[in-house]
Parts: C-alpha cells; structure tokens; sequence
C-alpha cells in the first residue's frame, strides 16, 4: 500500500466518488484538467461547496505565526537537532570554538556554515543507516571572527571559504530517531580549497584556462552552495548560486567586460572580501577564475575519495538547484533556476540514456546533452491565477540566432556566457527563480519565483507568470510538459500560489490568491520538496520584520500543500532571523530533515542551544511525530 492510500479519502473523492486505490490516477487527471478546466479550486468553485480547507493528504491543523527563538510545530510532532556548524566530523577533530578563535584547518574538518539544501542517501543494504549531502552556502562574518568584520588575513579568508561548499555526513538510526555519526569513513568536507574536475563541452576553453591550471580542467573549490539535486544513478548534485560575490578587484578602476558585468562582479567585491587576500580571486590578476564558478557540481557521496566534477554541460548561471526527470524515451532531465531579478529557467536533456541497472555506467551522463531555456506565453490573465502556455528554446550553437553573428564563438562559450545566450534567444526573463521539484504523482514541475522588486521596470514587464509589479511576495509557477513526456519542447502553465498578505491588503494583488489566508499567508517562496505521498513542502526565505507588508507572517517558515485542491496549511515555524530550506526524508518517511540557516542573522537569536550569551549556530533539524506515523499524514 502506498503512503498516499494510507490516507483517509479526500473531500474532493468523495465529491466525485472515487476509491482511494483511483486517487493517484485521479489526481494525474485533475493536473491535466488544471489547464483545460481553468485551474485549483478557486472562489467561484468554494461558494459552490467544494471545499479547499479539508484536505485530508495533511493530517494537521495549521499552526499560528510566530516570532519566538525557536521551531513551533503542531501538537504532536518534535524537534531535535541532526548537527550544527563547527560540529567535528570525526572524533578526534577539534570542537567549535565559540569565541571565534577557531582556526581554518579546523573548520575544513567540521561541519559548515549556513547549511542549505540536502540530500539523503540510504544504504541498500541497512535500512537504519544513510548519507546526507548537506550544502554549505556562505559564513556570516559577525560570528565567524572574534572582531565580526570583514576577514583581515590570508587565514581568516581561509576559514571563510573553509565554511562553505558541500558536507557528507553519515547518519543512523538510533531508538526512534536518527544521529550524527562522528568518526564515519564516509564523513567529508568539500570546500572553496577542494581540487575539482571540469568536465563538459566547455572543459579546456580558453576562458576557463588560468595561469595556475593551463589546461582549463582542474578548478579549486566549490562555494556559495545554495539548493542541490539528488540523480537517479546515487550521486549528489551541489549548485554554485552567488559566486561573483566572491570575486572584486586590487584595481578600482578596472572595468568590465560584457559577460562580466551580466554576472555581477564588481571591484569593491559584494562584503565578502576574499580579493585582497587571496589573489585567486582579484579580478585584475585573474579574471578567468571567475568562469570557472557557477557550475552544478556532481559528487559521489558513498566515494570519500573521489573528485567531485563540474558539470559544463548544464551551464554557468546562478544555480538554484537542479530537479531531476526522465524523458519518455529514457533520458535524463534537469530543470534549474538561476536565482537573480530578471533571469531564467533552463532545462538540460542527455544525448544518451538512463542505464538504471549499472548506476555507474552515468557517471558521464551529464556531459553529453542539450540546453534549453523557457519561453512563457501572456496567460489568460485570469486576475486569480493566470495559466498559458511556453516552449523550450534550444541554446546550440548555430541556433536560435546563438552564434558568431550574436558573438558566440563555439558552444563553450554558449555554455560559459548562458545567461547571454538566453537573452540572444528571448527567453523569458523571471521573478527570481529558486528552487524546482517534480512531481512523483503526476509529473508536474513546480518552480518558486521568490519575489522581484523590480518587476514592471524597463526589459521586466508585468504579465504572464509574473503577474504583479514590484512583487514582494512572490509566487510558485507550475507547468505540464505536453503529452506529460519532459523531453517535450512544449507545454501549459498556471500559478498555484500567488502568496500575499489578505491581512493587511485584502484582495488582489497583495492579497493573493484564493488559497492563500490570515493563517496561512507567507512571502517569499524558496525552498520546495515533495514527499511520496504527493505531499509539496514550501520553505521560505523572506522578510520577518512582522510590519508594514509582512505584519503577521511572522519568522520564516515551511507550509504543506495538496496540489490537488490547493490548500496550504503552516507547519512549522523557525527562530529569529532564519531562513528555512534545505528538505529530506527518511526512507520510511517517518522523519523529515530540514536546515535552519543564520539563525540570528543580524543579531537576537541563540539558537539552537539558547546559552547566556550564546552564539546562534545554522543546524539540520529532525522532525517526527510523537506516534510514529508519516510526516505530515
């Protein structure tokens, strides 16, 4: 029996009369109806009596908003903390030194810093044994260094970049939780000093050539980790998101060329400083460094060993994280954002396809393939939620207009300068494009458009899935390949959720739309996950100032909903000054993994361990219910 018939039967079943052994199907068909019919329950089908608030995929009652130094769930579930920031990951490593005197080579042996998205690995032979993939996207210099500024030597740059990259933990199952495993073989740390492969059609391009690596293929480092993909063939996928932040120059007079400038570097750097102390990273020494970053990194977590490889043929963006599908014929598929005002969504297929009985015969998978980037319609304008339709647009050199004429040289560079190529093409520039998961009941893709401040200025016009102006709130777009094949060129999209704050504005626009309430209301979506049961887990990244727009949201948060009538229900709430992202679960499903990242940010937070004068530490949280039973059933 599958998790989801383990759930009582829906409102909406009993409306139609299905069985619950129909319902997956069932909601296969509703997904499909969402673009022929006019979309979720709207107001118009609740003042006819089908109701969105009785959902019974979720088997809680929504919890209020809160702005407590702490995580508050619903009656019937706890918390406990997985590991923290400066953990050490073996037994004899050296503890996290509060006072901020810890050393660089001691934080390369601990657990990172602001820990985002996650993977967990089960081991197929025990069942109460796994790894997680753990991103660490960047440090917060205020606790990072007794003085709490900028770093101010070669070794506090050092421990900066010691912070971030990638942490490989082992877990096991203990009683009726799970622990940290200190001491594992498997236990690792991928950070901004880790040697990494290059690999790809842009792998040896000239513009990836440096003077410490003349051959283009051997990159130091991984950094600015943000969300991440799991593969089908047990590898981990980390992505580079704000990388130029790391980069500024010795010369403040230097000025940039074109594709530089349309990734963001500047010369002052973006307050992280390492330029002036690590010249890997000033501009004017060498610039190429910097097209060696904004890559999605593959690693094999069950090979401690092993060189982790950038994976050219998917871009070189501010990454998101990479949502992995398979096409009809069997190929692999990654859907990405790139997380920046104004930019795109992609989509890369392999040449070749899934060999799911030799995992390791596609280690090489994602060298070989096709980029693509979306083009999305008007709508319909529908004030509630808009739905239209949008289509892939190939970025192969020679093209699509991308090629000499457009100054496009060869397809590495296509794949170095995306960003560029994809304006060449007219792809359709976003809300902020974070974090994109399938659906395991239906195929469907969703894709979080955080918020956009600068929506309705010049080249970012108001329509489509970008619905509103100045858009502080954002939304969550979905769309259905045509046929339901993802290596379709074609296909329909709706908004499920324009979020809002009703609260405070009442209807349309700030309001929302229908599905969103006074006790439900969120802004800025991020983070995204599923669950098998169909289940879709919303985690945000937003303002918690609790005032003016944002009165009564409250912290950051992550929200359940039923995609197929739309309701969303708060299911937990996070300590001051965090951002909640990251998601996994159990095999079993029965505890559900989540990262609270800079806690305390700009100060008023001990979390997690609440000692007089403590400093806040970014953690992964376990989640289960007192019972035993299924997260969120």
């Amino acid at each position: 029996m599958s998790l989801l018939e383990e759930n009582q039967s829906t409102d909406l079943e009993q409306i139609i009369g299905l069985s619950r052994r129909g319902f997956i199907s069932a909601g296969a068909l509703c997904g499909a109806a969402m673009f022929l019919g006019g979309g979720l329950l709207s107001r118009s089908a609740l003042a006819a009596g089908v109701s969105a608030a009785n959902s019974q995929l979720m088997g809680f009652d929504s919890i209020n908003a809160a702005t407590t130094d702490t995580i508050s769930l619903p009656p019937g579930y706890r918390s406990s903390v997985l590991i923290s920031w400066g953990q050490p990951l073996q037994a004899d490593g050296p503890a996290f030194d509060p006072s901020g005197n810890g050393t660089a080579s001691a934080q390369e042996v601990q657990f990172g810093d602001n820990n985002d998205g996650m993977s967990l690995f089960a081991f197929a032979d025990d069942p109460n044994r796994a790894l997680m993939a753990i991103n660490n996207e960047y440090t917060n210099y205020r606790y990072l260094f007794p003085h709490g500024g900028s770093p101010a030597s070669a070794e506090e740059v050092h421990k900066a970049q010691a912070t971030e990259g990638v942490s490989v933990i082992e877990i096991q199952r203990k009683g009726d939780g799970w622990q940290f495993v200190q001491g594992s073989p498997f236990n690792r740390r991928i950070h901004a000093n880790t040697p990494i492969r290059l690999s790809g059609p842009a792998a040896g391009h000239e513009l990836l050539r440096t003077r410490a690596d003349a051959t283009g293929t051997r990159a130091l480092g991984t950094f600015q980790n943000c969300a991440n993909g799991k593969t089908p063939w047990g590898t981990y996928l980390t992505c580079e998101e704000n990388f130029t932040d790391c980069f500024g120059s010795s010369d403040p007079k230097q000025t940039f060329d074109a594709a530089q400038k349309r990734y963001g570097v500047v010369a002052a750097s973006k307050d992280i400083n390492w330029h002036p102390h690590d010249p890997r990273f000033d501009m004017a020494l060498n610039p190429n460094e910097l097209n060696r970053h904004g890559w999605v990194v593959e690693i094999d977590p069950f090979d401690p060993l092993s060189t982790p490889v950038k994976r050219t043929a998917l871009g070189r963006f501010k990454h998101e994280n990479a949502a992995l599908a398979e096409t009809g014929d069997g190929r692999a598929v990654v859907y990405m954002g790139d997380d920046e005002r104004g930019e795109f969504i992609y989509k890369f297929i392999s040449r070749d396809k899934i060999n799911h009985q030799n995992p390791k015969a596609n280690r090489d998978l994602l060298d070989h393939g096709t980029l693509y980037v979306a083009r999305f319609d008007g709508g319909d304008n529908n004030p509630d939620r808009p739905k239209g339709h949008g289509q892939w647009i190939e970025l192969t050199h020679g093209k699509n207009g991308v090629d000499a004429s457009n100054g496009f040289a060869n397809q590495a560079q296509v794949l170095i300068q995306a960003r560029m190529a994809a304006s060449t093409v007219g792809a359709s520039r976003m809300d902020r494009p974070e974090w994109i998961v399938v659906s395991p009941t239906d195929g469907q893709v969703y894709c979080t458009l955080t918020n956009n401040a600068k929506r309705g200025e010049e080249g970012q016009p108001v329509g489509g899935p970008n619905p509103r102006e100045k858009n502080v709130y954002g939304q969550i777009l979905r769309w259905k390949a045509r046929n339901g094949d993802h290596g379709a060129d074609t296909f329909d999209w709706d908004l499920f959720v324009v979020a809002g704050n009703p609260a405070v504005h009442g209807k349309e626009p700030k309001g929302g739309s229908a599905n969103i309430n006074p006790q439900n209301m969120f802004n800025s979506p991020d983070g995204l996950g599923f669950d098998d049961a169909g289940r879709l887990w919303i985690l945000t990244d937003g303002d918690a100032s609790n005032t003016g727009d944002f009165a009564g949201m409250g912290n950051n948060q992550m929200l359940c909903a039923d995609p197929v009538s739309g309701e969303i229900r708060r299911f937990m709430v996070g300590p001051v000054g965090c951002e909640v992202t990251g998601i996994s679960f159990s095999p079993d499903h029965k505890t559900l993994f989540v990262g609270i990242q800079h806690p305390g940010e700009n100060g008023g937070s001990t979390f997690p361990e609440h000692l007089p004068n403590g400093k806040p530490r970014s953690s992964v949280m376990a989640i289960s219910r007192e019972d035993g039973g299924i997260v969120g059933a």
